[in-house]
């Protein structure tokens, strides 16, 4: 049986079409519909693609870096190679699902959030009389743009120090910049978390606070009309945290030593990350504290990479971060 993906014609322009990155336009060539019942069926159209070259690049038996240069067409496939990995990498230490309510993906630079913050009264859920005016709610445009970061590192190698690795090493490497990223995403995060977008929406800060069961509930209590569901402490606060005698409970600690699950105080998912300052725990209600705004996915200096010029290809992702609700994340310091 003779397959499409077989004559598709590659070449570097397949990256710089408007609207679609380099898989979604393989994909619209060459359907994986149309592979359904065939032994190719499970791989998608990149996939497909190595194997038409026999590039393999997972397991001890991978292939060297070189493999993607034999041909000038197996070339245009080395930088969604290195995005897939960097990615993969991202996917791995995204602690951003676990505080992030929706994510918006834009084309440009330029956002401009809406809010919609509850007010007393005005919004409460009061009865309404016969003939009375329904309480309404406002959404509104917010004053000011959302700032978007572009993160990333740069692949510093030479194209002949790395043309004998294997391609199952070389992902590792990639990896970790995928790794380091999706730090620097969160750092973002907590940073708008804590002082807001500037759009006046920085979230409460309770200082001063000795760290104890009682401080949790506390903390807790703070979130009516929300919920405390997620937790993030800094590493120092985190060891705190363990060592409070209702942290010590029998099945809290199996938990821990089965599992490195630290527990759920009050029922709140606890995440420990360095992005925070010292002696600080931020509680948030993740299904409306926090909105990502993404410009593009992961992207990557193709034509260097083609041209195995590695020296210093760039490889980055854009995004930013928007209050959905101000109250919905409190900051506590600890002492």
């Amino acid at each position: 049986m003779a397959y499409k993906f077989s004559d598709i014609r590659l070449d570097k322009g397949m990256y710089s079409v408007p609207g679609k990155g380099f898989s979604a336009l393989l994909e619209e060539l060459d359907p994986s519909e149309a592979y359904r019942g065939t032994p190719l069926e499970g791989l998608d159209a990149y996939q497909r693609q190595l194997k038409r070259f026999g590039i393999k690049v997972r397991g001890a038996g991978s292939d060297n870096v070189e493999k993607f240069f034999h041909t000038t067409e197996s070339a245009v496939l080395f930088p969604e190679y290195v995005s897939r990995s960097v990615r993969q990498g991202i996917e791995e230490s995204n602690v951003l699902p676990h505080i992030v309510a929706t994510t918006t993906n834009i084309d440009g630079l330029d956002y401009r959030a809406v809010s919609s913050e509850p007010d007393g009264e005005r919004d409460a859920l009061t009865h309404v009389a016969e003939g009375a005016m329904i309480p309404q709610t406002e959404i509104r445009a917010k004053e000011k743009l959302i700032t978007l970061h572009k993160r990333g590192r740069m692949l510093v190698a030479s194209y002949e120090a790395i043309r004998f690795q294997r391609l199952e090493l070389f992902s590792v490497m990639l990896r970790q910049i995928g790794s380091n990223i999706a730090k620097m995403h969160l750092a973002d995060a907590v940073d708008v978390l804590i002082n807001g977008d500037g759009n006046d929406n920085a979230a409460e800060k309770v200082t001063g606070v000795t760290l104890s069961y009682d401080a949790l509930v506390d903390l807790w209590g703070k979130f009516e009309p929300y919920t405390l569901n997620t937790m993030l402490a800094s590493p120092d606060v985190m060891l705190s945290l363990l060592k409070l005698d209702e942290m010590q409970s029998p099945m809290a600690g199996l938990n821990f030593a089965g599992s490195g699950d630290a527990g759920s105080p009050l029922g709140a998912k606890l995440i420990r990350t360095s992005a925070l300052p010292e002696d600080t725990l931020i509680g948030l209600d993740r299904g409306y504290a926090l909105e990502m705004v993404r410009s593009g996915g992961v992207s990557v200096e193709y034509d260097r990479l083609i041209d195995r010029q590695l020296e210093r290809a760039a490889i980055t992702s854009t995004a930013g971060f928007a209050k959905i609700y101000a109250g919905a994340a409190v900051v506590m310091e600890t002492v």
